[in-house]
């Protein structure tokens, strides 16, 4: 483990140049003593690394220095061959670049792990696009990429969802995030970080101004505070339904981000039927359960039944003038 720490020391410093001690034992999971004893064992080992003391001191190697290192174990080289989102290369222009890099990489690994190498990237195939969910639309994502690292202000000429007219907002971008095939925007709107789908994106243009971001707030910060918005937001409707057992796994499926627990067998029939609470936005998406038939019931609240009543006597009424 202390071989594979230094080799990952010296790979920061050949990367990042000066680097405070602290954030090499963040990095590294381990206390800023172990640094500085890692810093010794490398000095000892005859490469030039030294420390400057003050507050803008640090780590680094001297001027020049550069190492090539091939040391990669047999399951580093593995993982460098699993490709979790090649899409995400595609929408950047990225693909040829990938192939040449990963062509590259693979002459650089010590001849034992190449076949291993070469069999994983043709045996493991990862897909981030979700079943079921439709065409995906056309992103220029280019654009985006290229506004980001501008280092200015965006004018994000934006389609909200159910709108054909875009609004105009002046955002100061943190980064790009592609969850399960979606792209999104990460941005501070006047301060605060919003969310913006890359394909309801219609124009953006770099804005005069340098953009303006958070002391200390990295985009990896920022997504994980809109990903625990969106995931941990309370719903204002809660419905109480029984559903067959049957039917539960698709059930818990299609609902898990909306379930308030785990469903439970029914007290009368406890063989056949469970109960379970569903935290929703609006009545409304009590319509979204009928797509279960008779193998589930709404229980409550009674606006929740009278839509369901009210939709399926529609439905009803719609074939039997047709039939």
């Amino acid at each position: 483990m202390k071989s594979d720490r230094l080799l990952s020391v010296l790979l920061l410093l050949q990367t990042c140049g000066l680097v405070p001690a602290t954030e090499l034992a963040r990095r590294l999971e381990v206390s800023v003593r172990t640094v500085y004893r890692d810093v010794e064992a490398l000095s000892a080992a005859g490469v030039p690394v030294y420390a400057e003391r003050g507050r803008n001191g640090g780590i680094a190697l001297l001027p020049g220095f550069r190492t090539d290192v091939t040391g990669l174990t047999a399951d580093e080289a593995r993982a460098l061959f699993v490709l979790a989102a090649q899409g995400a290369h595609a929408a950047l222009g990225l693909d040829a670049a990938l192939g040449s890099a990963l062509r590259k990489v693979m002459a650089a690994l010590p001849a034992p792990h190449r076949p291993a190498a070469e069999l994983t990237s043709r045996r493991i195939l990862v897909d981030p696009v979700r079943w079921m969910s439709g065409p995906a639309a056309a992103v220029d994502v280019g654009e985006l990429h290229d506004a980001v690292f501008a280092d200015r202000r965006i004018l994000l000429h934006y389609r909200h969802s159910g709108t054909d007219d875009p609004r105009v907002y002046t955002v100061d971008p943190y980064g790009l995030v592609v969850k399960a095939g979606v792209w999104y925007l990460v941005a501070d709107l006047d301060g605060a970080p919003r969310l913006f789908r890359a394909d309801r994106v219609k124009r953006a243009a770099l804005a005069d101004k340098p953009v303006v971001r958070r002391a200390g707030v990295e985009p990896a910060d920022v997504w994980d505070e809109l990903r625990r918005q969106v995931e941990e937001r309370p719903g204002d409707v809660r419905l109480r339904v029984r559903v067959r057992r049957s039917r539960l796994d698709l059930f818990v499926r299609l609902h898990a981000g909306v379930l308030t627990g785990r469903p439970e067998p029914e007290e009368e029939s406890p063989g056949e039927w469970l109960l379970a609470e569903l935290a929703v936005p609006e009545i409304a998406w009590a319509r979204s359960l009928l797509s279960f038939g008779p193998d589930l019931e709404v229980l409550s609240p009674p606006q929740a039944r009278r839509l369901l009543a009210e939709a399926a006597a529609a439905v009803t009424e719609l074939y039997a003038e047709n039939g």
